[in-house]
């Protein structure tokens, strides 16, 4: 007998995000290793925040979704807010649930400044490779990068030559402000 094509949704869902990853899914592996970094980093967090105020979005939900956009060569905060939006998978390596509410684009443009000036996120990247190369799951395999994906996310302004050399580039289209040194 053919079932029908009733496209009606349920009022309420009883399954969770956790439930729909394969068990043997490799960001599972990824993600216990991202949040055993993130529980060393916990006292770094506290020193980040202020004790009074509105909640914040918890900083391991914003590493763990920067950790993705690298990870899924997702091109911008806008363009991984989307992917939240209807990806559960990604949203269960984050650690949204089902009916949480995505951020804005700018809680990124907010928060980097404070992630960054405490080295956190250094330190979570740091700490995230040495527990991988630990548990051997590194590769010495050949691995390429579209050198183009890296060029769009520097701004050529900021660009400077490793060993110091070279000309800087030329000013371009602002040329009133100058990022270097910034």
């Amino acid at each position: 007998m053919r079932g029908g094509d009733d496209g009606t949704e349920g009022l309420f869902s009883y399954v969770s995000c956790e439930a729909r990853v394969p068990s043997d899914h490799p960001l599972r592996a990824i993600r216990a290793i991202a949040d055993e970094a993130l529980e060393v980093l916990s006292s770094d967090f506290e020193g980040l925040y202020s004790k009074v105020g509105r909640p914040s979005i918890a900083p391991e939900k914003l590493l763990r979704a920067l950790l993705l956009q690298a990870f899924y060569s997702i091109r911008s905060e806008r363009q991984l807010m989307e992917q939240l939006g209807y990806n559960l998978l990604l949203r269960w390596f984050v650690g949204l649930s089902m009916d949480a509410e995505i951020w804005d684009a700018t809680v990124f443009t907010k928060n980097r400044e404070r992630l960054l000036s405490g080295d956190v996120a250094s330190k979570f990247l740091a700490a995230v490779v040495a527990q991988a190369r630990g548990r051997n799951l590194l590769s010495d395999e050949h691995f390429s990068v579209d050198g183009t994906l890296i060029e769009a996310w520097a701004s050529i302004k900021s660009f400077r030559p490793k060993d110091g050399s070279g000309e800087p580039p030329s000013p371009g289209r602002n040329g009133e402000r100058d990022f270097h040194g910034e």
